[in-house]
């Protein structure tokens, strides 16, 4: 894969490195075309129309599993009550939060139920709320995110610039990460919302604590007060980030804005564990969403496959697993 430097500026105080990572257009094929797959990637009408079906029954068991987990693995946890048991619930928790994280993002997108009612009631409520997060003003940054990625109005252009870094900027951020500073500080800058003089803003704040009140005297109801601050919040303010800070290199790190999404968002082959903790409900296939946004979770995997079939994704483009991708990321070239 053939690197790229560009510098592109988000707004008037900030320069950003993009294209670190980016594969130079010389590198990728440019004849992607079958009877399912355009040259841009995109699916053709008939194909795209099987793709954007939501699957509401399935989708809802997805949500109603999310927390059979969550909830079977605190109870275990309670139940056996041994270091080990503790430490692995810990962990499984911060993926617990990637799994809500996953679906409120479904959601978002409207592609979680096809009546919009309920998928923005369930999105908001009992996925979004549960983890610290408005799923409506989510989707109001995450679209600008989907509009042009590293555009002038990218809001996670942060997270993704400057990429490949040295090994030892990457380990301070996981560190930053891991130790919950990066979790604390938003969550504080979150906080700040509940003084805002904009009503919506502060209405929606004082939901997202009502439903992180509930939650805590469940906890206390079952007896056990200690288990919303330590393995709810703690691995939400510290797995959770690390997960994520994880997971959007991988998405986007070192990559530039282009109209050809290969480009903007890696490819990176989806393994059985990767696919439990890190990036659970197909949301790592992550090229495949940004070519058809309207495509839900359940039928990316069939996207990409037919993508890798026309030579739009090939082995030359796609990192093989996602230690491959961390590792170009914190690797600096010789020459910088």
């Amino acid at each position: 894969m053939r690197c790229n430097t560009e510098v592109v500026s988000n707004d008037a105080a900030s320069i950003y490195r993009t294209g670190g990572l980016a594969p130079s257009l010389d590198a990728l094929p440019r004849n992607c075309t079958t009877e399912f797959i355009q040259p841009d990637g995109k699916p053709a009408p008939s194909f795209r129309q099987s793709l954007r079906t939501i699957p509401n029954f399935r989708n809802a068991l997805s949500v109603l599993s999310v927390y059979a987990q969550t909830i079977a693995i605190l109870a275990l946890a309670v139940n056996f009550h041994t270091p080990a048991t503790w430490v692995l619930a810990f962990l499984l928790m911060g993926r617990a939060h990637a799994q809500f994280a996953s679906l409120m993002h479904e959601s978002a997108h409207r592609l979680l139920f096809s009546r919009t009612t309920v998928n923005d009631f369930v999105g908001t409520w009992f996925l979004g709320f549960v983890g610290f997060t408005s799923t409506a003003a989510y989707r109001r940054v995450h679209m600008a995110h989907h509009r042009t990625e590293f555009g002038p109005d990218e809001p996670d252009l942060a997270l993704y610039a400057n990429y490949p870094i040295s090994r030892a900027s990457f380990r301070r951020k996981l560190s930053r990460d891991a130790l919950g500073r990066t979790g604390v500080k938003l969550l504080r800058q979150q906080l700040r919302g509940l003084r805002s003089p904009e009503m919506r803003i502060k209405r929606t704040q004082l939901k997202i604590l009502a439903v992180q009140v509930v939650l805590a005297t469940t906890c206390i109801a079952f007896g056990v007060p200690l288990l919303y601050p330590l393995m709810w919040l703690l691995p939400y303010l510290t797995v959770w980030r690390v997960i994520n800070r994880l997971r959007s290199i991988a998405e986007h790190g070192g990559m530039t804005a282009d109209a050809d999404r290969r480009r903007t968002t890696h490819s990176v082959h989806q393994g059985a564990l990767a696919r439990f903790f890190l990036v659970p409900y197909n949301i790592g296939f992550h090229l495949a969403h940004h070519v058809d946004a309207g495509v839900p979770f359940r039928n990316l995997p069939r996207f990409h496959e037919e993508l890798r079939r026309a030579q739009y994704v090939t082995e030359m483009s796609e990192f093989p697993h996602y230690r491959a991708m961390w590792r170009a990321a914190h690797e600096l070239p010789l020459s910088t």
